[in-house]
């Protein structure tokens, strides 16, 4: 889809309050969340008047929502889930 790879998100502006989020991850493809583009994509969305200044926002993502609080600082809370979805161990000599 990306020939020159990329990271990047697609949103969808519900209402004042709600996005709905899709992730791409170069090397990847589409991933169930990406918190770091929630609270971007929250950021964007409230300095561009489309959602309000310290009010929740919910974020609709393929592994679950996530609410994020940007206030008139710009300093960002996330709140959601942590699920354990991998589990591995790496090993390698040097």
């Amino acid at each position: 889809m990306f020939p020159e790879r990329v990271n990047t998100e697609f949103i969808r502006v519900i209402d004042r309050t709600t996005l709905d989020m899709r992730v791409w991850e170069r090397g990847s493809g589409e991933t169930w969340a990406c918190g770091t583009g929630a609270c971007a994509a929250a950021t964007a969305s409230v300095i561009n008047g489309y959602c309000d200044y310290d009010k929740p926002i919910t974020i609709h993502l393929l592994g679950g929502d996530l609410k994020i609080t940007v206030d008139r600082s710009l300093n960002v809370l996330m709140e959601g889930p942590a699920t354990k979805v991998f589990e591995g161990v790496y090993e390698y000599e040097c």
